[in-house]
C-alpha cells in the first residue's frame, strides 16, 4: 500500500514496563536523519518520568515542545479525551513535523488506539505508519512475557480509568497480534538457544508474516522502524485480539503516591533504602528524579521490586523544578508512613 504523503505518519510503539521502549525512542531521536519528530508519551501517575527522559535528550530533531505527555490514563481507554487533543497540538506546530512516535503505556492495547485513526477528525491528517511491539527477550526465553509480573500489576493499579483487567499474557498476545514489527529487546543477554526460544513464543501469537528484529540497548537503525507506509488503520479489523467486542471489566486495587525527598548525599544509599522499602513494605515500583547534593547532574532512579537502577541522565537546567520526587506504587493498603520513614532515612 502506498503511503499518503498528505498525512503525517505515526508509529505506535507498545510493550510492557521495563522492556526498553523509551530507550528505543531515544535512539530514534538521536539518529533521526533530518526528520522533524514529535512524541506522544502515555505515562501513569503525577510525575511524567518517561516524558522528562525524552525531553532531556536535547536532540534538535525533537524539541521539548514536540513531546506531549498523556498522564490521565491508559491511552487505549481514554482515546477521545487525550489522543485527539494531543494530535491537534502536534499538528499545530511550525515547522510541520515529519513523523509522530506514540509510546503507549505498558498495558495499553494497540487496537483501540489504531481504530481511532479512522475517526473523521483524525483520518485525513494522520496515518499509522506501523505498529511496533517491543518484547523482553530474556523473559520470553525463560517462559514469561515480562521480567516482573508484579510490576505490571502495579502499573495497572496506577490508572483508575483502565477498562481492561485481563491476564498480562493476553495483553501480550494482543500487542503482538497487532504488530507489524517485533523488537526482541536485550538481545545481548541471549545466546543462540535462548533467542530461538524467545522468537518461538512470538511466532505462536502472530498470524501474519511479521519480522522479529533483535536489539540491544535500543540501538536500531530508524530506517527499520520508520517509513513503513502501511496505513495500519485500514487493516486493523483483520487483526484479531482477545478484546474484540468486549466491554467493561473489573479493576484491580492498588495504591500509589508521590514522595518529595530532600537532596541526597549518596545515591547508593538511596537505592538501598528503595530496595528495603520494596522488601519490607511490598513496594512494587518506584521511579523519579533526585537531586544529589553538590552535583550538577540529575539522578534518574527506577526500581522494580528490590531491583534498583540509578544513573545521571543529564544536567539540571534553569527551567527544571530542581527537587527530588519518587512515584511509589504497591498493593492496596500500602503503609505510606512506614515507606516514607524508610525512604527519608
Amino acid at each position: 500500500m502506498t503511503a499518503d504523503l498528505s498525512r503525517v505518519p505515526c508509529t505506535v510503539i507498545t510493550g510492557f514496563l521495563g522492556v526498553g521502549k523509551t530507550t528505543l525512542i531515544r535512539n530514534i531521536l538521536e539518529n533521526a536523519g533530518g526528520r522533524r519528530l514529535a512524541i506522544i508519551v502515555n505515562e501513569f501517575g503525577d510525575v511524567g518520568i518517561d516524558g522528562d527522559i525524552l525531553k532531556g535528550c536535547g536532540v534538535e530533531a525533537c524539541p521539548e515542545e514536540n513531546v506531549v505527555e498523556l498522564a490521565n490514563g491508559c491511552i487505549c481507554c481514554t482515546v477521545a479525551d487525550d489522543f485527539v487533543p494531543a494530535i491537534d497540538q502536534i499538528l499545530s506546530r511550525s515547522p510541520r513535523v515529519d513523523h509522530i512516535l506514540i509510546e503507549t503505556s505498558g498495558l495499553a492495547l494497540p487496537k483501540p488506539l489504531v481504530q481511532a485513526f479512522q475517526w473523521p477528525s483524525v483520518k485525513n491528517r494522520v496515518t499509522v505508519d506501523g505498529v511496533v511491539a517491543v518484547v523482553d527477550g530474556p523473559a520470553l526465553a525463560q517462559g514469561r512475557v515480562a521480567a516482573d509480573m508484579d510490576a505490571l500489576a502495579a502499573q495497572r493499579a496506577a490508572d483508575d480509568s483502565l477498562d481492561h483487567d485481563d491476564p498480562v499474557e493476553e495483553v501480550f498476545e494482543d500487542q503482538v497480534a497487532c504488530a507489524d514489527l517485533v523488537i526482541l529487546s536485550k538481545s545481548d543477554l541471549l545466546d543462540e538457544a535462548a533467542a530461538a526460544r524467545a522468537k518461538a513464543v512470538v511466532d505462536e501469537h502472530v498470524a501474519r508474516a511479521v519480522k522479529i528484529v533483535p536489539a540491544a540497548h535500543g540501538k536500531i537503525d530508524p530506517a527499520v522502524l520508520l517509513g513503513l507506509g502501511l496505513a495500519v488503520e485500514d487493516d486493523i479489523e483483520n487483526r484479531r485480539t482477545h478484546h474484540d467486542g468486549e466491554l467493561d471489566h473489573e479493576h484491580d486495587d492498588f495504591d500509589t503516591f508521590v514522595l518529595d525527598l530532600p537532596a541526597v548525599a549518596d545515591p547508593a544509599d538511596l537505592a538501598a533504602r528503595v530496595a528495603k522499602a520494596a522488601e519490607q513494605e511490598n513496594v512494587l515500583r518506584a521511579k523519579g528524579f533526585v537531586e544529589v547534593a553538590g552535583k550538577p547532574m540529575r539522578l534518574l532512579v527506577q526500581a522494580v521490586g528490590q531491583r534498583v537502577n540509578h544513573y545521571y541522565d543529564r544536567a539540571w537546567t534553569a527551567g527544571d523544578d530542581r527537587r527530588s520526587r519518587l512515584v511509589v506504587i504497591g498493593l492496596k493498603g500500602l503503609n505510606r508512613p512506614a515507606i516514607e520513614k524508610i525512604l527519608l532515612g
